[in-house]
């Protein structure tokens, strides 16, 4: 379908509401996500197969952060990951250190990782990105951010866009109101209701595999996948109804 066609896929006739997942949908912070998951598992694994004697198998970003960590909140993502690979850590709590050997410390540990990069300017904007929610917003669709990340206002400000949506859903919200994690379609759900939108009236943009999993299990009215890794098979396998390489094919005049 060529660009002038995609461009009228959102429209106020159709839609009262977009919810844009963050990282690598609005701003290019997986690639910060996905290094600080490996950094983080690689020094781990590394860790426990010195004191085991047993070789070393790396964290894969290519495999490994799309099948089982990418969008999920971060304890989950390390406890899928773990189930993996056959290691069963404590689940620890939500205050230990990043050097406790627990689900938990493992993801604090990531998580200090994630904030010193966006502290270091690490941030950037997909230009396509804003420039539909700028679009939306002026023809009176509202627009929400959806992410499992607690970093989310860090990474909103850092990127100067916090003031384009008006609900934000994030890693802590899924904490504060026992919301299941994607592909569960909860945080999605919820940014619906705080909307006051109906799900069929409101579109999803993902471009990780279990939030186009959400998207669909949400029944929302439409489930765009942006494919920025090759992956636009797998995103329409896993429930997108539409794939874009770049937001800015919904973009009039791109």
């Amino acid at each position: 379908m060529p660009s002038s066609g995609r461009s009228k896929l959102i429209t106020r006739d159709r839609f009262d509401a977009v919810l844009f997942d963050l990282d690598g949908v609005l701003t290019d912070t997986a690639q910060i996500h996905a290094s600080s998951w490996k950094r983080m598992f690689d020094e781990f694994l590394q860790r426990r197969a010195v004191a085991r004697r047993e070789e070393f198998h790396p964290f894969e970003i290519a495999t490994d952060y799309k099948l089982h960590v990418d969008g999920k909140p971060r304890y989950d993502g390390v406890r899928d990951f773990l189930h993996a690979r056959g290691i069963d850590l404590p689940e620890g709590a939500p205050e230990d250190g990043p050097d406790a050997e627990t689900v938990c410390g493992l993801g604090n540990r990531k998580n200090d990782l994630v904030n010193a990069a966006i502290a270091a300017g690490e941030v950037v904007t997909y230009p396509g990105s804003v420039a539909l929610v700028r679009r939306l917003r002026d023809e009176g669709i509202k627009c929400a951010v959806v992410t499992s990340s607690q970093n989310r206002a860090a990474v909103l400000e850092a990127a100067a866009i916090s003031d384009l949506f008006d609900v934000a859903v994030d890693g802590n919200t899924i904490i504060e109101l026992g919301l299941a994690g994607k592909p569960a379609p909860d945080s999605f759900l919820q940014a619906a209701k705080a909307l006051g939108i109906p799900p069929k009236r409101a579109v999803v943009v993902e471009d990780a595999l279990s939030g186009v999993e959400a998207g669909a299990n949400g029944r929302f009215g439409l489930v765009i996948g942006v494919a920025r890794h090759g992956d636009a098979e797998e995103l329409k396998r896993r429930g997108a109804h539409v794939v874009v390489a770049d937001l800015a094919e919904l973009v009039d005049g791109s």
